[in-house]
């Protein structure tokens, strides 16, 4: 199923047009045909990145894809609100939304551009950002985006300038921050485990696999670990050492890092089973 998902996520982006398609043409048909133009550029741009992404495994594709997969189901969405209702096309877009989001597809755009001899674990996004901050990201990058030739092709030229102006360079940062999730990774090398978390830690860094004594899942009873994860959902891995390891933080807000001593630390990789089978084949544990 794993090998087949690829292909599947690429036949629902492909069927895109077919389905969400003439519904989003009737919600154009009372637009100005400028705006029509736009509208249209903008949308068969944002499918083009997606169907281009599903056959280019690597991280950028995986954060183009989870950009744009939950527009098409707002533009579903906003068409059905329009009046141009269809069932098919909001179920089309969000069974392709959904399955963007399997950790099978993190993993194959996570490993693709890694080396031979290394595999990576995409990490869960820290809850406290999918608690508001990272849907409310998303939100103003698409907006970002759209909003300024939008209005430009209503001639609303002084507020279309202005947002414009404004909204694409908003949006080119959020879209980074955004990517840095797609970049969260415990890697699997010949020396050990190295956690690779520009949102969390300062630089990345190798623990050796001599210096493990256990790659298990975590527990309640692990108070004395640090939760590098920052609360993410899921089952956390507890990755206990033989002695006290410094590990640098990210200053939130600051390029610096701020120092921290600890023999055990907790991540949580969207295929925690994935990731324990695959420290018990490289043998990590003593």
């Amino acid at each position: 199923m794993e090998r087949l998902l690829p292909w599947l996520v690429r036949g629902l982006w492909a069927g895109l047009p077919f389905t969400i398609g003439p519904a989003l043409a009737g919600a154009l048909d009372s637009a100005s045909r400028p705006v029509q133009l736009v509208a249209s550029t903008l949308l068969w741009l944002g499918w083009a990145v997606g169907m281009v992404a599903t056959f280019a495994p690597h991280p950028i594709a995986l954060t183009a894809l989870r950009v744009v997969a939950p527009a098409a189901v707002v533009g579903a969405l906003a068409a059905a609100a329009g009046g141009e209702p269809s069932a098919l096309a909001v179920a089309w877009a969000t069974v392709a939304c959904a399955w963007t989001f399997a950790p099978a597809i993190g993993a194959m755009c996570g490993n693709g551009p890694a080396y031979p001899n290394e595999r990576r674990f995409l990490l869960r996004p820290p809850g406290p950002l999918l608690a508001g901050p990272l849907p409310l990201a998303w939100a103003l990058s698409v907006a970002g985006i759209a909003a300024g030739p939008l209005l430009l092709a209503a001639k609303q030229w002084v507020v279309g300038g202005v947002v414009l102006l404004v909204g694409w360079p908003v949006a080119g940062l959020l879209l980074k921050s955004i990517h840095n999730l797609s970049r969260r990774w415990a890697v699997f090398v010949p020396a050990g485990v190295v956690l690779h978390d520009p949102v969390v830690l300062f630089d990345p860094t190798l623990f050796r696999r001599q210096d493990i004594t256990a790659f298990r899942p975590a527990t309640a009873a692990d108070t004395g670990s640090y939760d590098l994860s920052q609360r993410a959902p899921g089952l956390g891995i507890q990755l206990e050492l033989a002695e006290t390891t410094t590990v640098t933080l990210l200053k939130p807000g600051r390029r610096e890092g701020v120092a921290i001593h600890a023999t055990g630390l907790r991540f949580t990789p969207t295929r925690p089973g994935a990731a324990l089978e695959e420290a018990r084949r490289r043998r990590l544990t003593r």
